[in-house]
């Protein structure tokens, strides 16, 4: 999935985004699966996170659906959220290639867990053509369009399911964090701020490293004011507690490939960025002569 919507992921806990409000349906009746089909909205007799603005309109619009289509079918609210690792269980067990988390494709499929899983990525002309997770050595008999991942953060993640419900994303693990500004009038912005040059590459920016959370965050506050004066500095920031997310990045940033992984409750956790940016990517499965996996193909670039 999208690594940076691992913010959104609830593991075995009920979603609760206080911002976005939303509601999940199961679609039942006699024809629930061909009104599930025909209605085209989401895959399988599942509709997850639809706004609570939207749920009067989307239900009448369901209703209507049916009514023209002679269905027998219609919508049933779950009492709260659907937990996303259920949603992961759910769409494996039914044999559906995946959902969406607040409209962003997931995909989710059932891989072996007794071994390393190599993943590979081909270069292309304007960054990485393709990218493959194998299952297995045996060779490729066919191979379809299985899904299509949406990225809205630049970065791939693939990770174990169950490993997900320990991923801290935001809360830091040690109580620290970093603050880092670059970008046109980095200089400036870092003089008037006093932040030193960070080391590694030439364009690491300027910035602190293992503040204690709060002071970091205190400081990026007069950072965005600053930022958002009329006719101030043009310069970009990140907050960045030590979580997870900050922890794989931080691998990320150092790799000549842009991918890290680090490990989470046991299992490893790959992030890989996309290397063309955000978009909606098709992945095609590989499976052999007896229709068992053999591996994902994501396609990037499109380059044939």
């Amino acid at each position: 999935m999208d690594g940076g919507y691992l913010e959104l992921w609830s593991g075995a806990r009920v979603p609760d985004d206080e911002e976005r409000p939303a509601t999940d349906f199961a679609v039942v009746g006699s024809d629930a699966e061909a009104a599930a089909e025909s209605f085209d909205r989401q895959t399988g007799t599942r509709l997850y996170d639809i706004p609570a603005h939207a749920v009067a309109e989307f239900t009448a619009t369901f209703d209507g659906h049916c009514r023209e289509r002679g269905h027998d079918a219609s919508l049933r609210a779950f009492d709260q959220p659907v937990p996303h690792r259920e949603r992961v269980r759910h769409a494996v067990a039914h044999r559906e290639p995946g959902f969406i988390v607040m409209g962003v494709p997931v995909l989710a499929i059932e891989a072996p867990a007794d071994r390393a899983l190599p993943v590979t990525a081909v270069p292309g002309e304007h960054g990485w053509r393709s990218m493959r997770i194998a299952f297995s050595a045996a060779p490729v008999a066919d191979s379809w369009v299985f899904w299509e991942l949406g990225i809205d953060h630049a970065r791939f993640v693939f990770a174990d399911a169950d490993a997900l419900n320990s991923w801290e994303h935001t809360l830091s693990l040690d109580g620290l964090a970093d603050l880092v500004l670059w970008g046109r009038d980095q200089e400036q912005v870092a003089a008037e701020f006093g932040a030193p040059r960070l080391g590694g590459s030439p364009d690491a920016g300027y910035g602190w490293v293992d503040l204690p959370a709060g002071e970091a965050y205190e400081r990026g506050l007069a950072v965005e004011r600053r930022r958002n004066e009329p006719g101030g500095p043009t310069f970009a920031f990140d907050f960045r507690p030590h979580s997870h997310h900050w922890q794989v990045m931080a691998a990320v940033r150092a790799s000549d490939h842009e991918a890290g992984v680090i490990q989470v409750d046991g299992a490893d956790i790959l992030l890989a960025m996309t290397s063309v940016g955000d978009g909606f990517f098709p992945v095609h499965l590989d499976v052999d002569a007896a229709g068992l996996p053999v591996a994902l193909r994501i396609e990037i670039t499109g380059e044939d």
